[in-house]
């Protein structure tokens, strides 16, 4: 009976349900579910879906093809999406601060010291823009209503405060899926009318409840790639985690007529680098069920149907224009700057224009979160941008350093107040503390939003710069320092932007600069130091470009620097006890000279796992000698191409005039863990040579070559680069050395740099 019964309801199967889970990366298999059923003609009446599954499900429903689909997911654009990179075209490098070494940031609130520990690992930025630009006609085409979508849909998140699940059947379109793909800890959670919702799957993983009770279709297909998570372990924090947030789902079908498509997928939780396997396993599970799901599905769909239907809808969607912005969660002040920012004069706006203004906005360190909604006004036949934007907190504390096996272990602390009204203000103060490298900066920053928008920035600096004899990092020093560096100075900035990658600084400043040295390796304890002061005041104007991905062992994007230096100073030198006794005599000259450097650096974007960096580098000097080779050395341009070359004294890599290049090769052995092999040719015009007594002489024109050359193996972890490097200089004594580093090494600006 119950066969005749099932028969007969066959008979009459019109109308198919989609039902497809979450799964984060595992999801984008239902493309391949997708391709197969078309390719089949099967039609695909409804969709719901939980997270990965609602951006797939979405997507179908308006109207982009499955080949349109995949082509998406395959592009950089959605791996930018995945790992929360904005764009390159877009990003705003006027707006970001001076890299530095921390790791981590705290935010502060205005009336307690209460830590706000990050809710996300990756910036939603980039992807909350871009999933209003690709729903924002189709929603505006079905009125707001996901029933009248090329394919009808719904989609689910999850209110953690009531413990429930959210069907979205209406509204914004992009809101509801962005909002079911807001996978706790890794994206972060958005506010819907009032309510803070998470990743659809912590409630209901497969809603195919969902599917039956809105749209009660004859037959339902679902496509899962997921299960419960098992029990806890006693020993696993993260599956306690998930215990916690995730309740169990249901993955069966709620009616008489139905199959299950299970793709077998081996991926990471969030690897979006090879998705063309991951499609082909949805294909072929579907494959393997399409004769079973054509035998009670009767109706078909043709592909000139189809596409017919897909066109229409197209037709409907009104372009993107903005007419009026509306801005939520700043004062009126603050909303001033915000416009300006945009550039937003109360006419219409095409959609690339505002695209600039909102990414240049959202790279603005004293915004904390911007959200975008496009909503269409029939009145005026335009759109109208609704932006939820949070300033960010008045106080931020950072926290980094270095720690490694060489003495160049270093720890950082930040601390910066921001200050936002019709301009933006920040004043930072922070202090690097080491064996090698000591320091304190206290700078502000002024930015205002003209029609050329520029910033003012004075700074004052204290560098300390301590290289030891001993090389142990665990005992006392067997020598005095042998070389110590010191330098205060205090300088004003202005900067303008040129492009959206680069910008132009123009400023001056005053310096004390302060060196202790021994011109012999005989020295001890009783022994008095060489000690030259230079009193300086100098103007420098640079230009630079810089996207590169990362802030030290980059392999994307590209850096140049084009400085250009003016240097008048007093040179005071005094001889210490080891220096030869007919120059004991202290020594005073005046200097004036002007310093032209040039910096480059490139990746070239490749398929595949190996990729390759150029980088180059020249100076030109007309800086006349100091009283003494060391003093000489020290003041001289230094070409530093590799982390521990910032870390090492090196007198073959300074000099007055010089080019150097070299080539670097980045392969990726695994997500964030890359071997790195790089060579660097340093060609001086004259080196600088010691006299029997000290003093310093050009050498013969392109007399000599040195060499540089590095492999390292990296990891990039959340909070900062951990590597292990073998290091060659071509020098006589101890050409190679060894370097292990957790963290960043990087330093505040240097006075004549």
């Amino acid at each position: 009976m119950a066969l005749l019964l099932f028969s007969q309801h066959r008979a009459n199967a019109q109308k198919v349900g989609l039902v497809l889970s979450g799964g984060a990366a595992s999801g984008i298999a239902h493309i391949g579910v997708l391709k197969a059923l078309e390719e089949n003609h099967i039609p695909v009446d409804y969709i719901t879906g939980t997270s990965m599954g609602a951006l797939i499900g979405a997507l179908y429903a308006m109207g982009y093809s499955p080949d349109q689909i995949e082509e998406m997911v395959k592009s950089e654009q959605f791996r930018n999406w995945s790992e929360g990179i904005i764009d390159q075209k877009f990003a705003y490098y006027f707006k970001r601060d001076d890299n530095n070494a921390s790791w981590i940031s705290f935010k502060l609130s205005d009336s307690s010291l209460t830590s706000i520990l990050p809710t996300n690992l990756i910036s939603p930025i980039a992807m909350d823009f871009g999933t209003m630009e690709l729903a924002g006609g189709a929603a505006a085409a079905a009125k707001y209503n996901f029933d009248s979508l090329f394919v009808p849909f719904r989609c689910v998140a999850s209110d953690i405060e009531l413990k429930k699940s959210i069907i979205f059947g209406k509204g914004d379109l992009a809101e509801a899926v962005r909002a079911s793909m807001s996978y706790p800890f890794y994206i972060k959670p958005i506010t819907v009318d009032g309510k803070l919702l998470y990743d659809g799957g912590l409630y209901n993983n497969f809603p195919s409840n969902v599917m039956y009770d809105e749209f009660y279709p004859d037959f339902i297909i679902g496509s899962n790639v997921t299960g419960n998570n098992p029990p806890p372990n006693e020993d696993d924090i993260f599956s306690q985690i998930k215990s916690m947030l995730q309740s169990r789902s249901d993955y069966t079908i709620q009616c008489e007529a139905g199959v299950i498509i299970e793709p077998i997928t081996d991926v990471g939780l969030f690897n979006f680098n090879n998705v063309e396997p991951i499609i082909d396993s949805g294909y072929a599970a579907a494959m393997r069920k399409m004769d079973f799901i054509k035998q009670y599905v009767e109706r078909r769909v043709e592909p000139i149907e189809i596409a017919a239907k897909r066109k229409q809808f197209k037709e409907k969607q009104p372009k993107i224009m903005f007419d009026q912005i509306y801005i939520e969660g700043l004062n009126k002040k603050q909303s001033e700057y915000a416009r300006k920012v945009l550039r937003h004069k109360n006419k219409l706006v095409s959609f690339e224009d505002i695209k600039e203004g909102y990414f240049r906005l959202a790279s603005d360190n004293r915004i904390k979160s911007i959200y975008p909604k496009a909503k269409f006004n029939p009145q005026t036949g335009f759109y109208d941008l609704y932006l939820r934007i949070k300033k960010e907190r008045n106080i931020v504390t950072y926290f980094g350093g270095d720690f490694s096996n060489k003495p160049i272990s270093e720890g950082y602390l930040g601390v910066q107040y921001n200050y936002l009204g019709r301009f933006a203000a920040g004043m930072m103060a922070n202090a690097y503390f080491g064996k090698l490298y000591s320091s304190v900066q206290v700078k502000a920053r002024l930015d205002f939003p003209l029609r050329t928008p520029l910033y003012v920035e004075p700074v004052f600096v204290w560098n300390k710069w301590d290289y030891y004899k001993s090389s142990s990092a665990f005992r006392e020093d067997i020598k005095p320092a042998y070389l110590v560096q010191r330098e205060t100075y205090g300088e004003v900035n202005v900067g303008f932007p040129t492009g959206k990658k680069g910008r132009i600084v123009t400023g001056a400043g005053i310096a004390e600069i302060t060196d202790n040295y021994y011109q012999t390796s005989s020295f001890s304890q009783r022994d008095t130091a060489d000690r030259t002061d230079f009193d300086v005041a100098s103007a420098q104007a640079y230009y630079e470009i810089n996207s590169l991905n990362r802030k030290q062992y980059a392999n994307k994007g590209e850096f140049l620097n084009i400085r250009v230096r003016y240097v008048n100073g007093l040179e005071t030198n005094k001889p210490g006890s080891t220096t030869v006794i007919d120059t004991l005599t202290s020594y005073r000259n005046y200097h004036e000279w002007v310093t032209f450097k040039m910096t480059g650096e490139r990746y070239f974007n490749r398929r595949g796992t190996l990729k390759i960096g150029i980088f180059g580098e020249a100076a030109y000097s007309t800086q006349t000698l100091f009283n003494n080779y060391t003093s000489s050395i020290l003041s001289a341009p230094a070409f530093q191409p590799t982390p521990d070359s910032k870390t090492v004294f090196l007198e073959n890599y300074r000099t007055h005039k010089y080019l150097a290049g070299g080539l670097k090769f980045v392969v990726n052995i695994r997500k964030n863990i890359e071997l790195r092999v790089e060579g660097y040719i340093y060609q001086p015009y004259e080196v600088l040579i010691k006299r029997e007594d000290l003093k310093v002489d050009y050498g013969q024109p392109f007399a000599l070559q040195h060499y540089i050359g590095t492999g390292a193996i990296v990891w990039h972890t959340p909070v900062g680069p951990m590597c292990f490097s073998v290091n060659y200089y071509d020098q006589v004594k101890d050409p190679f050395s060894i370097l292990f580093h957790f963290g960043f090494i990087m330093f505040n600006k240097r006075a004549l740099e």
